[in-house]
């Protein structure tokens, strides 16, 4: 029992907690990337960047689905049973299985490329792709230590690497691409045909260079993804795993390596098969939403163009990229729909070691309690923020655009923007609600769920986006739809598997009142001090509009605050997370103020 206690770890909370701080950082990092490369490669390379994701990123979940987890399972396991040397096997095993899968992902991803880019008619996107490939294998044996880290309890290994993988993106993404585009001007300037192409306008020039200016970005993420790596095989090698010769002796025995691997194996597969329906169905979405939009503009390109007509004229935009400018406006509007999911995920994989070490010593209590506490720690960052972003969705845009391109962008992506900000309470139980479940073993429902919902979403983008009316618009109604479903179905499931019951009342409902209010409050203030603070102009970040959106803010976070202290909507659990935390909650306890 000493050994145990010895080696608890990091709580979940205090592990999420971690992951949250080193994801907002990401975010941050993210956004000084994203909103200068925006500015530097324009929609159109940006149309081009997010094109190299769209099939980048379901062989990546695929290769990488299921194994994480199950290493992070199964050492949470043998650790909570005592069985060390199990953990231990666990990792050997794991690099020699992640090794394989990231070798033939990467190859994949490049065979895959050149018929996607034909059938897809976009040859320019081939560069990007190419050049994000590698970073599939070097994610993947990146994962075998941070999964086996996640297992012993301790996010600050994962935590750090993601920092050091944002920052290597960042740095090095913004001067490829800037070399690039120089390289590119000079061309065009000196009379020389751009990368291969002759260009008698700038605006063809700048179309000219787009591919390549979002080759080098991506190719500055495989590059973030190496220097994540290297960070990791450096701390284990001066840090280990913390287990001592005597855990290691009065450990039994490991079992066999073949057992390990199957054991990994199975739990792995109904992960695995859950991201292939899920990343197969988005790259189809996604081919579907280029190719229904595509279809909607040949059809009707005067519409487009009137609809449209600021925006596509301010930013230079030819005839023949309004459906890839329109689709860069889109990404750029899923950054603010990603924010708070990618935020909510580090609770759930904090949550997979110490759900799973709860299952293994069959402690019913503490499984119901940790249920709750995913649900509910997700419901008061995602309700909140998302209401927030969705009442101030054209002024935060203008926050962070202004002074680039925010006349073009901000009128198509900002109600973008509103509609995935009112649906991000639902969206950002996705991943958690899924974790619950593969950590009670029963990965099987979320794939089922999964399949339901992605046709939802398939068969939906595919009526909604063709209609010129609705256009890039009609995506979101597909994701809502399908993510509601899966949420429904993953609640009723993680209930009737666990037999505990889910507090609805203080998870969801509370909350949500709370974030309701929090939002009328931000919206109402922005209006107000709108009408009264009117110094400097549009260009400029210091002015008033900007700065009555800060103070919106700002009062929507107070608002909130006091409205989950009247209704008792904060946990002893939760206040606990923030520095001096027993101080707080033993103060707000005092006055009756926490449930």
């Amino acid at each position: 029992m000493e050994q145990q206690k010895q080696f608890k770890g990091q709580s979940m909370l205090n592990g999420a907690l971690v992951l949250v701080v080193a994801t907002m950082l990401v975010k941050v990092i993210g956004a000084i990337y994203k909103i200068p490369l925006t500015a530097l490669i324009g929609e159109v390379g940006r149309g081009y960047f997010s094109s190299a994701y769209e099939i980048y990123t379901p062989i990546y979940a695929i290769s990488m689905a299921g194994l994480p987890v199950a290493v992070s399972k199964m050492v949470s396991e043998s650790v909570t049973l005592g069985n060390y040397n199990d953990a231990r096997q666990i990792f050997k095993v794991a690099q020699k299985l992640f090794f394989i899968v990231g070798i033939v992902g990467t190859l994949l991803l490049v065979l895959i490329a050149f018929p996607y880019v034909i059938l897809g008619d976009c040859k320019d996107n081939l560069w990007s792709i190419l050049m994000i490939a590698p970073s599939i294998f070097f994610c993947c044996m990146m994962s075998t230590y941070r999964g086996y880290y996640e297992g012993l309890r301790n996010m600050t290994p994962t935590a750090v690497s993601q920092v050091i993988e944002a920052l290597g993106k960042l740095i090095l993404g913004l001067i490829f691409s800037k070399v690039i585009i120089n390289i590119g001007l000079d061309m065009y300037n000196s009379g020389q045909p751009v990368f291969g192409v002759v260009c008698t306008t700038l605006s063809e020039a700048d179309s000219a260079i787009a591919p390549y200016a979002a080759a080098g970005a991506v190719f500055a993420v495989t590059l973030g993804t190496v220097a994540a790596l290297v960070f990791m095989i450096i701390h284990r090698k001066l840090k280990g795993d913390s287990f001592d010769r005597t855990m290691l002796v009065n450990s039994p025995r490991a079992q066999d390596k073949k057992a390990t691997s199957k054991t990994m194996i199975t739990i792995a597969v109904p992960m695995v098969i859950s991201a292939l329906i899920t990343n197969v169905t988005n790259l189809i979405d996604n081919f579907t939403i280029r190719t229904r939009l595509a279809h909607a503009v040949s059809e009707n390109l005067e519409f487009f163009k009137t609809t449209f007509a600021a925006s596509l004229q301010g930013s230079g935009t030819l005839d023949k990229d309004i459906g890839t400018y329109l689709y860069g406006c889109y990404f750029s509007a899923l950054d603010f729909k990603n924010l708070i999911t990618s935020i909510t995920m580090s609770l759930g994989v904090s949550a997979i070691p110490a759900l799973a070490a709860a299952v293994a010593m069959k402690d019913k209590k503490e499984v119901g309690s940790t249920i709750n506490s995913v649900i509910r720690i997700c419901m008061l960052v995602a309700a909140p923020a998302g209401l927030g972003i969705a009442a101030l969705s054209e002024p935060i845009m203008t926050l962070l655009y202004g002074g680039t391109n925010a006349e073009n962008l901000i009128p198509i992506s900002s109600p973008i923007v509103m509609i995935y900000g009112i649906a991000t309470f639902i969206l950002a139980l996705s991943t958690p609600l899924t974790n619950v479940l593969q950590a009670m073993g029963r990965a099987d429902i979320p794939a089922k769920t999964v399949a339901i919902g992605a046709a939802i979403k398939v068969v939906s983008n595919f009526i909604f986006v063709g209609i010129p009316e609705l256009n890039i618009y009609g995506a979101t109604i597909g994701t809502v739809l399908c993510y509601t479903f899966i949420i429904a179905a993953n609640i009723y499931f993680t209930m009737k598997v666990s037999g505990c019951r889910i507090k609805f009342l203080s998870t969801i409902v509370k909350p949500m009142i709370s974030a309701t209010l929090c939002a009328l409050s931000a919206f109402g203030t922005r209006i107000l001090l709108a009408n009264y603070l009117t110094f400097g102009d549009a260009s400029s970040k210091l002015n008033g509009a900007n700065v009555s959106t800060l103070i919106a803010v700002g009062v929507a976070v107070v608002v909130y605050a006091v409205c989950m202290l009247i209704i008792k909507g904060f946990a002893y659990d939760d206040i606990i997370m923030l520095p001096k935390g027993k101080k707080i909650a033993k103060a707000l306890e005092k006055y009756n103020l926490i449930g």
